[in-house]
């Protein structure tokens, strides 16, 4: 397991301002928190070193984008050993957006999008349940996110 690292006040507040927008400029950031440039770019690449932070991604609006629908699924393995094969088959599949190791009868679990039901039925049966070493699937239908968010990472 990784190592929590110590934020000091700078830290938070520069992570604040990004959180805010990721594309906000260094030199807006030095401004906005009255530092200097260079401690701001030196901040954050320290950050990205330690693995805080580990990108920068833009969210795009997934019902914009005609993928009306998504889904949770879990998936049960036939066996613990496939795993990795598993998982590098799902990342073949573009609209399965996430997946995760999880504990209880699932081995994993992943996040579905797509355009309709009969997208969604062709992704499940055609693609996802043909893979080699699935034993079953289980979905949940996915109403909408009511709210997404980093960890805290200021104290209360």
């Amino acid at each position: 397991m990784s190592e929590a690292i110590e934020l000091d006040k700078y830290d938070k507040e520069i992570l604040k301002e990004l959180e805010e927008d990721g594309k906000k400029p260094f030199s807006q950031i030095a401004i906005d928190l009255n530092i200097s440039n260079t401690m701001v770019h030196q901040r954050i690449t320290r950050l990205k070193k330690a693995g805080i932070l580990n990108r920068h991604s833009i969210e795009l609006d997934e019902k914009k984008l005609g993928f009306e629908w998504g889904a949770f699924t879990g998936i049960s393995l036939h066996g613990l050993g496939n795993t990795t094969q598993v998982i590098e088959e799902l990342k073949k599949i573009p609209e399965v957006t996430e997946c995760y190791h999880i504990s209880g009868r699932f081995a994993l679990y992943i996040r579905i999008v797509a355009k309709n039901s009969k997208h969604m039925r062709e992704i499940l049966y055609t693609q996802i349940e043909n893979i080699e070493g699935i034993q079953n699937t289980e979905s949940l239908v996915d109403f909408g996110c009511a709210f997404k968010r980093n960890a805290p990472f200021c104290e209360k």
